[in-house]
């Protein structure tokens, strides 16, 4: 019998990749080469007027801005509190000491249908950066197989879309506090000042999710606990995490690597450790189909059956080994009933089964919600229905406010559960882009038509 070479992905029945815990190990913050134009620092000062408010520039912001740029619109103008382009999401993934994404090479905020330098082929320009392993994957995707991405490969890349589409000169350091839509205008108030524009894309990511407000009777956190946003204390001992999902693997991996003894608290009867939060086929069209178009009860239905937290395959062995050498204890179907100071400075969680669990730091990592429009768009432009917005399926333009669009995952009754991924992303820019670009046009705004074959209808 052939042996498989060392370090070559372990095959199961059928065709299942069970993924090496060492596709961790990326390294983070290589030097890589800079486009030829240097990015320029963001602005302070919001125009007046635009063609097209984005608020948000993350990585959905980002392929919006792209995708515009595309169609000839050039009149755009990013709004993100940073000021930087994926600066949150890059600072959340550091935080947590994350090197590699879950997402594929074909998980991109590349602008689908157009002749750009796609993620994969970035890295392959880039070969000669890569590790042994890093250059295993591209091969596996260029197969059409699984691939993870370093997290630093995808910041260069992000890098080069800000450049070759010329987002940096619009990107604008502001906070938004409230999108006014008319008939014929939306009016953005932010901290430093007021833009009028004619289309506003809204692409605001996720927020954390609050513990219930019962675990410490609302108001702040005792101390000592942070949410998984949050830096814990660099002296802690002993650390408490509470969750089931990705976020909660990275917390856990972390404290373990810091020497720490760790108690992993999950809510859930177990932990799933598979490629996704939800089946692979809801990010093919055939699954966004599912969603799209059946009644409202069947899309909740979907959601609730199909979507939960999941951990990577490649952290299976490295924690399966803390829990069977002591320094992980592992609480399963544990629900948190209490969080209180406890004694000499430290954190106690009180479980339902009647145990207690004590550390010096506790972090909650108790996932992610889409961002609707609610506080920035009135409530009744948002159509808010069981934590949705109300949209125009073809065009992701909120049906009581058609001149503002949204991208990411608030577009997830729509799209599917693949709305929150960074593929989903670019799908809805593909239909928002295109809809915005030919309202521009319509209205007789000055769009520079692109060349005929890059133009693409909305997918």
């Amino acid at each position: 019998m052939t042996r498989a070479p060392a370090g070559a992905p372990r095959l199961t029945t059928g065709a299942s990749f069970v993924p090496e815990p060492h596709l961790l190990d990326s390294p983070r913050g290589r030097d890589w080469p800079r486009p030829p134009l240097a990015p320029l620092p963001p602005r302070d000062d919001p125009p007046s007027h635009a063609d097209v408010v984005v608020v948000g520039a993350g990585p959905a912001g980002l392929a919006v801005a792209s995708a515009l740029w595309h169609h000839g619109v050039r009149d755009v103008v990013l709004l993100d509190r940073g000021g930087r382009a994926c600066g949150r999401f890059f600072a959340r993934t550091d935080l947590l000491g994350q090197h590699v994404l879950r997402s594929p090479y074909e998980h991109h905020p590349g602008v689908e249908g157009f002749r750009d330098c796609e993620l994969l082929d970035f890295a392959r320009l880039h070969w000669g950066r890569l590790t042994p392993t890093e250059r295993r994957e591209v091969r596996m995707a260029q197969a059409g197989h699984r691939s993870v991405v370093p997290v630093d490969v995808f910041e260069a890349y992000c890098e080069h879309l800000v450049t070759t589409h010329g987002v940096a000169e619009r990107i604008c350091r502001a906070v938004v506090r409230e999108v006014l839509p008319a008939d014929d205008q939306v009016v953005v108030h932010t901290d430093r000042g007021t833009v009028t524009a004619r289309h506003v894309v809204l692409c605001p990511g996720e927020e954390r999710v609050l513990a219930p407000s019962s675990w410490w009777d609302g108001g702040a956190a005792p101390p000592g606990v942070t949410y998984w946003d949050e830096p814990v204390a660099r002296d802690a001992r002993r650390q408490v995490v509470v969750g089931a999902g990705l976020t909660a693997a990275h917390l856990v991996t972390g404290a373990l690597e810091a020497g720490r003894e760790v108690h992993w608290v999950i809510r859930a009867p177990g932990e799933h450790y598979q490629c996704a939060d939800v089946n692979a086929k809801f990010f093919r069209p055939e699954g966004r189909a599912r969603i799209g178009g059946v009644p409202w009860a069947d899309r909740l239905e979907l959601f609730a059956r199909y979507r939960r937290a999941s951990i990577m395959f490649e952290f299976r062995p490295a924690l399966e080994r803390a829990e069977a050498g002591g320094r992980l204890v592992v609480h399963r179907g544990e629900d948190v009933t209490r969080i209180a100071a406890g004694p000499g400075g430290t954190v106690e969680l009180r479980l339902a089964g009647g145990r207690r669990v004590a550390g010096d730091t506790a972090a909650l990592a108790l996932g992610t919600k889409p961002e609707i429009g609610l506080g920035l768009l009135p409530a009744s432009a948002v159509g808010e229905r069981d934590g949705w917005p109300e949209l125009d399926e073809r065009t992701l333009a909120y049906t009581h406010a058609p001149r503002v669009s949204v991208v990411g995952a608030a577009a997830g009754m729509v799209l599917g559960p693949a709305a929150r991924n960074i593929d989903g992303h670019r799908v809805a820019t593909a239909r928002v882009a295109h809809a915005v670009a030919g309202s521009l046009r319509r209205e007789g705004s000055s769009v520079d038509a692109p060349p005929r074959s890059e133009v693409k209808a909305g997918v």
